[in-house]
């Protein structure tokens, strides 16, 4: 498969763990084994830089027996058919395990059990899974159930005809009613546990618009053009106003103190067999709308 690289400056074993939905160390392996090309070149590093233009051409590794195991957790399935599923992901759950995280009490641990089929594109840890939130960001993801459908879904991302729109509480009053951030994002030199807006980093573009003003908080409508790692929890925290509850970002935390308050409102995308265009919307989650209406009622 060939794709054109979108984006400048950015690593070969990332464009292609991101296209493809696959972990960095996999690409990894699949570049060192010359399976990937750029501009019909294969046998280069990981770490390659890609510039605008470049054509990768990629093979992906044949999908292993998955070893997830699932485990019966119950899942809000707003929708599914044979292709796609969409879930309201609960603040709190992780989407897939990782080196970090073993445990199996994952979106990836409950779609085995509860989906009949995931797409084998991720192979053994993160089946069906094209896009992700984080672990406290709540919210619809959606979820492939077969190859053709991963495919599909993961390029509408990639070009931007899929929309993403979430709901956040900020701190503090924002000056503007709507505005854009288009400020580049990279892996924090300080603490590669966190992002940050970095020169060299990959172009990130936020979308936002106020929806509610409470004075000492701002209930905001944030519709991601790019999918950065931790995009509008670093864009809120550039414009001096974090999203509550995100300790990791400078967010208060009187108000809220369990995880950012940040919820994947709406998606809009075209079903990956037929093309037509299909929208998705999940009202807050209790509790965020708890916050809320306390907040209402100081206005």
């Amino acid at each position: 498969m060939k794709y054109p690289c979108m984006d400048d400056k950015i690593r070969l074993d990332v464009f292609i763990a991101e296209k493809f939905a696959i972990s960095r160390s996999c690409a990894k392996n699949a570049i060192e084994e010359g399976n990937a090309y750029v501009n019909g070149v294969a046998r280069l590093k990981s770490g390659y830089e890609l510039r605008m233009g470049d054509v990768v051409e990629f093979t992906p590794p044949e999908p292993r027996e998955l070893d997830v195991k699932a485990e019966d957790i119950p899942l809000d399935i707003v929708y599914q058919d044979e292709y796609f599923a969409v879930i309201n992901k609960p603040q709190g759950m992780v989407v897939h395990q990782a080196a970090s995280y073993r445990k199996n009490d994952t979106l990836v641990n409950a779609l085995l059990f509860n989906l009949d089929s995931l797409s084998s594109i991720n192979g053994i840890i993160r089946p069906g899974i094209v896009h992700r939130l984080d672990k406290d960001t709540s919210g619809l993801i959606v979820v492939a159930k077969n190859d053709e459908a991963h495919k599909s879904l993961a390029s509408q991302i990639e070009k931007k005809t899929a929309r993403r729109i979430y709901l956040g509480l900020c701190d503090g009053n924002f000056k503007e009613d709507d505005g854009t951030v288009d400020l580049p994002i990279a892996r924090s030199k300080k603490d590669r546990k966190k992002m940050a807006v970095d020169k060299d980093g990959r172009k990130a573009v936020t979308h936002f618009r106020v929806l509610e003003r409470y004075g000492r908080y701002t209930l905001v409508r944030f519709e991601l053009e790019t999918g950065r790692t931790h995009q509008i929890r670093v864009h809120s925290a550039c414009l001096h106003h974090p999203i509550v509850g995100d300790s990791t970002y400078g967010g208060s935390v009187s108000l809220y103190s369990k995880g950012q308050l940040l919820h994947a409102a709406e998606l809009i995308l075209r079903h990956p067999h037929t093309g037509e265009e299909m929208r998705f919307e999940c009202p807050l989650p209790p509790f965020f709308q708890d916050i809320v209406s306390k907040l209402n009622k100081t206005i």
